[in-house]
């Protein structure tokens, strides 16, 4: 799939008892799985893996792209926490 190839997979991840599987939530076609130890460490692999980086937007912001973003969220932290700085100079 051409979106694929451009933009790369968009991978959807989910457990299966012990089992973590994977595919392209894009519909190309790829997919996989890994077997773990336990239920329990598959689901927690799948909670850490499955989730979109809209989710962190401004936390985990692209350096350059999305500056502005990160010097609001800067901004912002700095007056709830009270750092130096914070309430203006003059």
């Amino acid at each position: 799939m051409l979106r694929c190839r451009l933009l790369g997979h968009r991978f959807r991840f989910h457990d299966d008892g012990d089992t973590m599987r994977w595919r392209c939530g894009r519909g190309c076609g790829v997919e996989g799985a890994k077997q773990y130890p336990s239920a329990e460490d598959a689901q927690r692999y799948v909670h850490a893996f499955d989730r979109e980086d809209r989710d962190d937007l401004g936390r985990r912001a692209p350096l350059v792209g999305l500056f502005p973003l990160r010097v609001l969220r800067a901004l912002r932290m700095r007056r709830r926490t009270g750092l130096p700085g914070a309430e203006g100079r003059g």
